[in-house]
C-alpha cells in the first residue's frame, strides 16, 4: 500500500464512498419495495371486502372511516408513487454501479501497471 500513488489512494477512497452510497440506495429501494408490497396486499384485501364494510385509513395521527373506493384509490396512488421512486432509485443504482465498475477498472489497471515493472 505504501507504493500506491496519491491519485490511486484517492480513487480507492472514492470507491469506498461509492460502496456506501450503493448501500444507502439499496436500503431505500428495499424500504420502498416493502411499502409497495404492503400497499398491494392492502388493495387485495380491500377488493375482497364487501362494499358496505367499514374501512379506515390513517390520516396523520388520526384514523378516519372512509368509503372503500376512496381508500382503494388513495392506496393505489401510494403504490404508483412508490413504484416511481423505485424506478428512480434503480436508475441511480445502475449509474452508480457503472461509475463504480469503471473506476474499479482504472484502479486495478493502475495497481497492476505498478506491479508489472517491479516483478521484472
Amino acid at each position: 500500500m505504501q507504493n500506491i500513488s496519491p491519485k490511486v489512494q484517492n480513487q480507492i477512497n472514492m470507491l469506498q464512498q461509492m460502496q456506501q452510497q450503493m448501500q444507502t440506495i439499496l436500503s431505500q429501494k428495499s424500504q420502498y419495495e416493502l411499502a409497495a408490497q404492503e400497499a398491494r396486499k392492502a388493495v387485495e384485501e380491500l377488493n375482497e371486502t364487501e362494499d358496505s364494510a367499514a374501512v379506515y385509513i390513517s390520516v396523520g395521527t388520526v384514523v378516519m372511516q372512509k368509503p372503500k373506493a376512496e381508500v382503494i384509490l388513495k392506496v393505489s396512488e401510494k403504490i404508483e408513487t412508490l413504484e416511481i421512486r423505485i424506478r428512480s432509485i434503480e436508475k441511480q443504482e445502475k449509474m452508480l454501479q457503472e461509475k463504480f465498475e469503471k473506476l474499479q477498472a482504472q484502479v486495478r489497471s493502475e495497481i497492476e501497471g505498478r506491479k508489472s515493472p517491479e516483478a521484472n
